[in-house]
């Protein structure tokens, strides 16, 4: 699958992943700035962005999408940073090409099994009929009942564009992601570790990585460190950026 990118910047590559229901235009940002130091290369994963749509959507078949990305751009060894579920993404890469890795970032996402914590979302997306709609307001008040926080709804919104009618359409592929999101929830299964220098972020206002993950994260990536960003939640990036840019840069140089 020819995944969808940007690119910013030159030097050795760094490859970004954005979590569920996100794109590589939620890095543009941070993207450009550590563009200064690295060729960035901001991705979107399947069934996400503007990349293609395929009923299959795992882990397995994303890590293989990436190795895909590597070998079709020539490039032998990479950095690699990944949010939430393209954190785990990029953890499923690491253990089953870990010598394509020079270091891993891993935000706020562990190995471990989750809860389905976005059901309230789906349940507001799943229903609505954009066609219906004349502007993106009108779109961001029908779903205000269901998902109060404006950020979140904003961030949602990135995922609405237009089909060759000029209605409005979901990019994203709203029902496969659905259809396959308990798979997402599960647990890495692997007997295989990863030695490569690792770097778990987590947001002090953040419970995805807990203090007791940190023997499931030591036993897949020995050389792993976890780290606490203050003042943030789950968007480390969003809502820390300076520090969020500090902490990657000083891991990686």
């Amino acid at each position: 699958m020819q995944l969808s990118f940007q690119q910013f910047g030159s030097g050795f590559p760094l490859l970004i992943l954005h979590g569920l229901l996100g794109s590589s235009d939620n890095w543009q940002t941070l993207a450009r700035k550590l563009g200064q130091h690295f060729h960035i290369f901001t991705l979107d994963l399947r069934n996400h962005g503007r990349s293609p749509h395929d009923d299959a959507f795992n882990y397995s078949v994303m890590a293989g999408d990436l190795h895909e990305f590597l070998a079709a751009h020539q490039l032998p060894r990479c950095h690699l940073l990944g949010h939430s579920m393209g954190g785990k993404t990029a953890m499923h890469f690491a253990l089953r090409f870990p010598r394509l890795v020079e270091k891993l970032i891993v935000v706020d996402i562990a190995p471990r099994a989750y809860p389905p914590l976005h059901t309230s979302i789906f349940n507001a997306l799943l229903p609505l009929d954009l066609s219906r709609f004349q502007s993106r307001d009108e779109i961001s008040t029908a779903l205000a009942p269901s998902i109060p926080e404006p950020a979140v709804r904003q961030f949602l919104l990135k995922n609405v564009g237009r089909d060759d009618s000029g209605a409005f359409r979901w990019k994203m592929n709203l029902s496969v992601i659905h259809r396959n999101y308990d798979g997402l929830n599960q647990a890495i299964d692997s007997n295989t570790t990863c030695d490569r220098p690792t770097l778990f972020l987590r947001g002090s206002r953040s419970d995805y990585i807990q203090d007791a993950d940190a023997d499931l994260i030591h036993r897949l990536f020995p050389a792993a460190k976890i780290a606490t960003i203050p003042n943030s939640g789950h968007w480390i990036q969003a809502d820390a950026p300076e520090a969020f840019h500090s902490a990657v840069l000083e891991f990686l140089r």
